[in-house]
């Protein structure tokens, strides 16, 4: 039959990868520039929020620009935008200083330049972001069949762990060797040499010469195909309004979904490293193997999680039926993360090890809960939804960093951040199990989405 598309599996996962590259950077600098720009958490806060708050918003459009350029072109833009983000932080201060003049001129003055200069730099940075996943749902979408889509997810997903496992294994050493600037103009750098396989080897599978036609018709085996796949005629372009698809109780399922659970993993990225070195008194040298221990761990998640509905999809449950079954088992692991600090005395090792288990069940949770979208919609609407519910997976992550941020601060004040992260991890372990009950209640069997 052929493997080809497990090609265009291993280009989403390396984007995956280059994305949080990208991402991860600044929380790995975190206390370098915090101590170089006297940020307090709040600052440090303000400066993921903007980025999550872009993120958010553009998540919404990413999807209905990745609907009309087609998943090709969609994808090759975001990721060229949002490299020249991750390399703008390298000129953050001469940033700062144009905006705070212009700032200044209407009268704004006293905001720190270093902070609106890494501002402007992680807006940036989200904008071009926010289409990774549209864009890979999308590709996965017309490239697997329903039944191997979150195995195919939780593989190009599971980048996301790897980008978090090589950044502290090469951001410090780039910083302390070259420059914090270095980093980010390095580290920055590496997406552009993706969009040369990208232009290679992606074509829509009707178009795909290097797709035989046994592959094509075994990716089109869905009984409901007709109804999720539009035909080569039809355009991709093709618009279905966002008022229509919030009417469906589907849309909501999803948006709620991630609304709750993308913070979780948002503040594991942004504020772990920090975690380390306030709590236990870690430099950037010693945390790289903590850290790069924990997000190995998330790589089992994610493509465990993703081959997970395939145990109860063989034992005769429908896609959406198996999925849900195996979220609700997922959904019980971030429990554990209750005892990070409880346990925290005895070893570093006990948190990193519970954090872990939290973050991989994450990774899939999310395997899962992005399938559910092209499990149930029209593919020409897919982008969309991923639009929708990363919107609100965005405006979560803004929350979960803003709450963080002055929590640490009031309890730093009081001399005691522990309870800040007791609080912060009371509420990551569980955001899933309460996911899951909306989700369910929402949508409790599997319908698909055929009138758009």
């Amino acid at each position: 039959m052929g493997n080809y598309r497990w090609t265009i599996c291993a280009l989403l996962f390396f984007a995956t990868t280059v994305n949080y590259l990208d991402r991860q950077v600044l929380s790995l600098l975190h206390t370098k520039l915090e101590a170089e720009f006297n940020w307090t958490n709040s600052d440090y806060a303000n400066i993921t929020a903007a980025f999550q708050l872009v993120y958010a918003i553009s998540m919404l459009f990413a999807g209905r620009i990745v609907d009309k350029l087609g998943t090709k072109w969609g994808y090759a833009v975001a990721l060229i935008v949002w490299s020249l983000g991750a390399i703008l932080h390298a000129k953050a201060i001469p940033v700062g200083e144009g905006l705070a003049s212009m700032l200044g001129l209407i009268g704004i003055t006293g905001v720190s330049v270093s902070v609106l200069g890494f501002v402007f730099s992680r807006a940036v940075l989200g904008f071009g972001e926010s289409g990774n996943f549209p864009a890979a749902i999308k590709a996965t979408a017309e490239y697997f069949p329903k039944k191997e889509r979150s195995l195919a997810t939780g593989i190009f997903n599971s980048g996301a762990n790897v980008g978090a496992i090589l950044a502290p294994l090469t951001v410090p050493w780039i910083a302390h060797n070259w420059g914090w600037e270095a980093a980010f103009l390095v580290i920055g750098a590496v997406g552009f040499l993706w969009l040369i396989f990208w232009f290679m080897f992606y074509e829509k599978p009707e178009q795909q010469k290097r797709l035989s036609k046994a592959e094509l018709d075994y990716i089109l085996c869905d009984p409901d195909q007709q109804a999720i796949v539009p035909s080569a005629s039809e355009t991709e372009a093709e618009k279905v309004s966002w008022f229509k698809l919030l009417k469906y109780k589907q849309t909501w399922a999803f948006t709620f979904g991630k609304f709750m659970t993308d913070g979780v993993w948002w503040f594991f990225l942004f504020w772990l490293p920090s975690y380390l070195k306030v709590q236990y008194g870690m430099d950037d040298t010693a945390i790289m193997i903590p850290l790069a221990v924990l997000y190995s761990m998330t790589m089992i998640g994610s493509i465990g999680g993703g081959w997970f509905p395939m145990y109860f999809m063989k034992k005769g449950y429908a896609p959406y039926d198996g999925r849900m079954r195996a979220m609700f088992i997922i959904a019980l692991f971030p429990l554990l993360v209750l005892l990070a600090q409880p346990l925290g005395h005895i070893s570093v090792w006990l948190p990193v090890i519970l954090i872990g288990i939290g973050a991989s069940a994450h990774q899939a949770w999310s395997a899962n809960i992005f399938t559910t979208v092209s499990d149930m919609f029209p593919k020409k609407s897919v982008g969309s939804v991923i639009g929708i519910g990363g919107m609100a997976g965005g405006l979560g992550g803004v929350f979960m960093s803003k709450l963080g941020g002055g929590l640490f601060d009031y309890y730093k004040g009081l001399g005691h951040i522990q309870t800040g992260y007791t609080i912060m991890f009371a509420i990551c372990a569980l955001a899933y199990i309460l996911a899951w009950t909306v989700m369910k209640s929402l949508v409790p069997k599997y319908r698909p989405i055929t009138n758009l």
